[in-house]
């Protein structure tokens, strides 16, 4: 046993009569179904105070404490990244991750990630599941994430994430002007053919995204999008679903859609935007010691920034022409 603080459930009646580690990975499912196995087999559960099989069978009430077992993780090394802290304490830090940096190593990307950076910063994360990492970003999309540095973190923020409790919202450029906000409502699930992406698919898991306008330029619009739930790749889906994909999007947005008359700067700054315009701007949470609600705001990076400006600047100048050619004309 550790000096952990056991983690506790109750199984409700949808679960009952399931095995115990069926249940325990509905229940837990931060942690793989193969390590729960694991401590149930070295009695680090126990269902009202009593040792079970993996194979027993639960009860609607039953009460399950787990002692999470301090299994380190040797698979991935520590690497010297540089990492964007926004805030810091004993249960948990938050990131401002840089569009780029992939959040977790996998075939392909063992290396260079988040993960690795953790690792470095805060060794003691070896002792947490996938270093402390709750929820992801893409790749290239840009902006916060909350990291678990305790066990009892990581329970909490599991559980915030699963009871859609996180409050996260980001700033996205699409494609089109979006004549007004609205929601796509629309399940989620791997793409038919193309077995690396993603689709609304009959079958996919629930997915719903809130969005409205920011601004309006000629050819495209800034949003303020919100997550209800957390899909693989949601939000550029979803847009790409309702016909306004996120600009830069390589996977989603299809072939880059140039405004009529567009100008060199605006050109370049467009062909130059190698990656989805989304930026996780908001996060908020319950705090997982002390139950406040807490939240942070980080502003677009960079390379969005001057996106931003570009567009700004372009519709400022074809209705300077158009106001110029109206009191030229008398119109």
């Amino acid at each position: 046993m550790t000096d952990t603080p056991p983690l506790t459930a109750v199984v409700p009646p949808e679960l009952a009569g399931k095995r115990l580690d069926q249940a325990l990975a509905i229940l837990l499912s931060d942690y793989s179904r193969a390590r729960l196995q694991q401590w149930i087999r070295d009695g680090r559960v126990r269902v009202n105070a009593n040792q079970l099989r993996p194979r027993d069978r639960v009860r609607s009430g039953d009460f399950i404490e787990v002692e999470p077992g301090q299994d380190v993780e040797t698979e991935w090394s520590a690497e010297a990244i540089p990492l964007d802290l926004v805030y810091e304490d004993e249960e948990i830090l938050v990131i401002n991750k840089p569009a780029g940096l992939v959040v977790h190593p996998a075939a392909g990307n063992r290396e260079g990630t988040l993960l690795n950076a953790l690792l470095h910063y805060a060794p003691d994360l070896r002792h947490i599941p996938r270093a402390g990492i709750v929820h992801r970003l893409d790749k290239d999309t840009s902006g916060l994430l909350v990291i678990a540095r305790t066990l009892r973190a990581q329970n909490s923020l599991v559980s915030q994430l699963q009871a859609r409790a996180f409050e996260r919202e980001y700033r996205a450029v699409v494609t089109g002007v979006m004549p007004a906000g609205g929601s796509v409502e629309a399940p989620i699930g791997r793409h038919p053919v193309h077995r690396t992406r993603m689709a609304v698919v009959a079958g996919g898991k629930p997915a719903v995204t809130h969005y409205r306008v920011l601004e309006r330029f000629r050819a495209h619009t800034l949003l303020s999008v919100k997550l209800e739930t957390g899909r693989t790749h949601q939000i550029r889906v979803h847009m790409a679903h309702i016909h306004s994909p996120i600009l830069g999007d390589p996977v989603y947005a299809g072939r880059l859609r140039l405004p009529p008359a567009c100008d060199d700067s605006l050109r370049k700054v467009l062909l130059d935007f190698h990656r989805q315009a989304l930026h996780a701007y908001r996060l908020g949470i319950v705090h997982p010691a002390s139950g406040e609600q807490i939240q942070w705001e980080q502003p677009v990076p960079n390379d969005f920034r001057v996106l931003l400006d570009v567009l700004r600047a372009d519709c400022q100048q074809h209705n300077d022409d158009a106001r110029s050619r109206r009191d030229t004309t008398g119109g």
